[in-house]
């Protein structure tokens, strides 16, 4: 250590002390202030389920800093202002953060950045991802757009290690006002415990069993078959370094083949999330812009009665209307939802993706922009590596596949608590008078498939010039 200034450490997208590779690096430039600043640029975005499980995990940090014997410097408004404020407040000789990849994150940094005092430097660390954006590129010497290709490299490269946390002795001895002050119940109503502490329970559950069996449960929506780590990644509650050894510990004492299996296919969504951070990093304009490029604009319908349908879980799809269900009870909803009702409102609604990507944005608990927009535009097949346009997801099909009982439908929608699951795999089929003869409180369907696969196709072949 030196007798230079404090090194400032912004908290951001990594609510942690453990496997944080930029406090690891800011405690080697001497004495360290740890500090968060509640952006309301970022806040506007958030629904009240991620508002809480933000404040709620911010003031779990807040609790380990004091453990170590300092304090998590907590302010609120814009960074730009905020952090060289409290640079030259503090006599900081420099500002060290994490990197994020979105457009508003790159373009608020750049900013902090040329704000700060002459005398501060800046440092930006590459933490989010296990292998940094640009680091696997094709021979071309251009970022994957292909997740198989990327893949191959991606899952041949050693894993780093996790950081270490740092030494109490490395923070400043100081005292901060309580979150309190800025968010008087942040633990309210949340769908989920914060926290880090949370979070690491939620990985030791998943790892010392479910995994095994991941490869056959996960698209099952019934079962407790995922991770459920989504939202503990997209906080930072977890390091993904710490996140894949556990993983590589969860596979050498795997007792068979077959689990050994689920293991690597439960790595291979971690390889997912990399791939489309990096997709997002080279192509930031993919938040509102199409990835692939179309000779005519997409004739996308204004219809905002089938959207509003759709958000309540009122389209009479039960599938569909499950999943929405389930986001609005949890803020969450299961990833083999999110294909089908995003292929619902894209391909049978014929509603552009973005509608539909603000909605998770402001719903989803575990929003992460670039899994997020990714998985909104391969949907749409407007993505990379998406789904051919002329591929669209049955609901009925995916119901009767995904959920065969009904089990998942029937929690969520309890109008077709008393239905057969033949009748439910089969409702947009039935007639008027036998729907209201088994359910009267659940909708007719507000499209038909068929109908909508056929007009879809055209649009896109229209839209591709054909």
């Amino acid at each position: 250590m030196t007798d230079s200034g404090p090194t400032l450490f912004w908290h951001r997208r990594d609510l942690r002390t453990v496997d944080n590779r930029g406090l690891d690096a800011a405690s080697e430039h001497g004495q360290v202030i740890p500090v968060a600043v509640v952006d309301p640029a970022v806040k506007a975005y958030a629904g009240s389920a991620r508002s809480g499980f933000y404040y709620a995990s911010l003031a779990s940090l807040q609790q380990t800093y004091r453990a170590l014997g300092t304090d998590l410097e907590i302010r609120q408004g814009d960074p730009r202002t905020v952090l060289p404020e409290l640079a030259a407040e503090t006599d900081a000789e420099r500002l060290v953060w994490n990197r994020d990849y979105s457009k508003l994150a790159k373009t608020r940094d750049e900013a902090v950045r040329g704000r700060l005092p002459e005398a501060v430097s800046a440092l930006e660390i590459s933490d989010m991802t296990l292998h940094e954006p640009g680091s696997i590129l094709t021979s071309a010497g251009d970022h994957y757009s292909v997740f198989s290709y990327y893949y191959k490299k991606w899952i041949d490269r050693a894993a780093p290690a996790p950081a270490p946390q740092p030494s109490p002795d490395v923070f400043v001895n100081r005292q901060a006002p309580d979150i309190g002050e800025i968010q008087a119940s942040p633990a309210d109503n949340l769908p989920l415990p914060a926290g880090r502490q949370a979070a690491r329970d939620r990985m030791t559950a998943f790892l010392d069993g479910p995994i095994y069996d991941y490869a056959d449960t996960r698209d099952r929506p019934a079962a407790a078959g995922t991770s459920r780590l989504s939202q503990d990644l997209a906080f930072g509650l977890l390091g993904i370094r710490e996140l894949r050894s556990a993983v590589d510990e969860a596979d050498t004492a795997a007792p068979t083949e077959t689990a050994m299996d689920s293991v690597e296919e439960y790595r291979r969504q971690l390889a997912w999330r990399d791939f489309y951070i990096q997709v997002l990093d080279a192509h930031p304009e993919t938040v509102s812009e199409n990835f692939k490029d179309f000779e005519h604009p997409i004739e996308w319908r204004a219809d905002p009665e089938a959207f509003r349908a759709w958000t309540q879980g009122k389209t009479g799809y039960p599938i569909v209307d499950a999943g929405m269900r389930q986001l609005q009870a949890e803020s969450f909803m299961h990833n083999r939802l999110r294909m089908i009702v995003a292929s619902f409102l894209t391909k049978d609604l014929q509603l552009d993706w973005r509608e539909g990507y603000a909605w998770f944005r402001e719903q989803l608990l575990d929003h992460e922009t670039a899994n997020d927009v990714g998985g909104w535009q391969w949907a749409a097949s407007t993505g990379t590596d998406a789904q051919p346009y002329f591929r669209i997801f049955n609901p009925m099909t995916q119901g009767k596949r995904h959920d065969p009982d009904a089990e998942y439908i029937k929690t969520y929608i309890p109008e077709l608590q008393g239905v057969a699951p033949e009748a439910i795999h089969s409702w947009p089929d039935l007639d008027q008078d036998r729907r209201e003869e088994l359910a009267p409180d659940y909708p007719d369907p507000i499209v038909d498939h068929a109908e909508r696969r056929e007009e879809t196709i055209e649009m896109f072949e229209r839209a591709r010039g054909g």
